[in-house]
């Protein structure tokens, strides 16, 4: 009998199949070749024909050229950092889609000479919020203040309380970061109770700024005493307010969060922040407050390392001109509308012999923003043991296991795709039977 393993078809062969030809434009060589190179391993493995090798590569190939897949966020947690945080918004995905190719972005049509670059971002973030003379946008909020105590107090001191140097997430601790720019911070207070007093003992000549953060990702509740920026700001040095998520403005839902229009009005120098938490944009940072503070960031050497790409420019721009975003859907989503949605579902499920209920849940703000507050909402309860099936589905479906069942809260998922959740968790039953 001839060994199967001298019947393995040539490379070449199998992509000259014109569907792996097509294939080759669209993912790659690399893609293609490792999708066949799969398929013929497995002929000497004895685990497949060899005239089905074609078929069995053109299966493998996958969606894309990259690796990261979109999924159905039913955590119920809006900002899931995890999950790449806030969902752009339509306008602002074909915004970016727009400058992905050549583009006006340092260039004057009319006159055909060069203009300056994220002119659009900029202005757009300007009328959002009026009281920052001058506004600047960095790759992320870090970067932000990075940025503002190298160019405002390196090789001077920063003040700042025990009880807001926070660690920011994977490992990064605030005292790290700026102490690496060659300023040194000078610690006031404790960690549950700093005073006006505290502050102004320390400021002298030495003194870069007063540096006010918003412990975003903690609470800390009983004896507790914090400094308003506008009682920081009596103290005659100026203060630099990291509020964190990006909140522009008041949002009666989020009391306990700071906003960059009430920081400036209180008296802050500069506001730093994020445009990929409660803004609902791109990952970016973002720098209002005094002109002349703001064009001190803009021609230190260390802006054009932590400069933003021209995707986020377009996107961050349309965030803010466009309609509202998918964040702040998914944040005012209304309960009493999140449940009928979930008993519709479970309804349908149970139509196809799927054990599903509609359960009240809390959902989260998640992004290190409003810690505690919980989101009334609805989801559809499933055995435990969907979960793992639902996140390796096609779609991925991410919920969250609870109380011995897997969660699929609606409040991040939009009312158009409750029927891929549907089919998805039907597929999942299919497959187990």
């Amino acid at each position: 009998m001839t060994d199967v393993r001298r019947r393995v078809p040539r490379t070449d062969t199998v992509l000259a199949d014109p569907r792996l030809a097509t294939a080759l434009g669209r993912l790659g060589p690399s893609a293609v070749k490792a999708a066949v190179g799969a398929a013929q391993d497995r002929v000497r493995a004895g685990q497949l024909a060899p005239e089905q090798v074609a078929d069995a590569a053109v299966a493998a190939l996958p969606g894309g050229a990259g690796s990261m897949r979109p999924v159905i966020n039913a955590t119920g947690v809006v900002l899931h950092t995890n999950l790449g945080r806030a969902p752009l918004s339509p306008a602002a995905v074909a915004a970016a889609a727009a400058a992905a190719g050549y583009a006006d972005l340092e260039y004057d049509l009319p006159t055909g000479r060069r203009a300056s670059r994220g002119r659009g971002a900029l202005a757009a973030l300007r009328a959002a919020v009026p009281l920052a003379e001058d506004v600047l946008l960095v790759n992320n909020g870090a970067a932000a203040l990075v940025l503002a105590a190298t160019a405002l107090a390196a090789g001077r001191e920063i003040v700042v309380s025990r009880g807001e140097l926070v660690e920011i997430g994977d490992g990064f601790r605030l005292p790290d970061l700026v102490t690496a720019t060659g300023a040194r911070l000078r610690e006031v207070g404790t960690t549950n109770r700093t005073t006006l007093d505290d502050y102004a003992g320390v400021v002298g000549d030495r003194t870069g700024f007063l540096l006010k953060v918003h412990p975003s990702n903690f609470r800390v509740t009983g004896y507790t005493a914090a400094v308003a920026v506008a009682e920081l700001a009596t103290i005659g040095v100026p203060v630099v307010a990291d509020i964190g998520s990006g909140l522009l403005a008041p949002d009666p839902l989020l009391p306990q969060e700071p906003d960059a229009a009430s920081a400036l009005s209180a008296g802050a120098a500069l506001v730093t922040a994020s445009g990929d938490k409660l803004l609902g944009g791109p990952q970016a940072g973002l720098v209002l407050g005094r002109a002349e503070l703001v064009e001190r960031l803009r021609r230190h050497p260390l802006a054009r390392a932590v400069r933003v790409d021209k995707l986020t420019l377009a996107a961050f721009e349309a965030t803010l001109r466009g309609p509202s975003t998918p964040a702040y859907a998914a944040l005012h989503a209304d309960a009493p509308t999140l449940r009928r949605r979930a008993e519709g579902l479970a309804a349908d499920l149970d139509k196809e012999g799927v054990a599903a209920q509609a359960v009240d849940s809390a959902g989260a703000v998640g992004g290190g923003g409003a810690p505690g507050l919980e989101l009334p909402g609805a989801a559809v309860a499933l055995p435990e043991s969907y979960a793992t099936s639902l996140r390796t589905g096609t779609p991925p479906v991410v919920g969250r296991v609870e109380g011995g069942r897997c969660l699929l809260d609606l409040r991040c998922v939009p009312a158009d795709r409750d029927g891929d959740l549907c089919e998805a968790v039907l597929a999942v039953a299919a497959a187990a039977r």
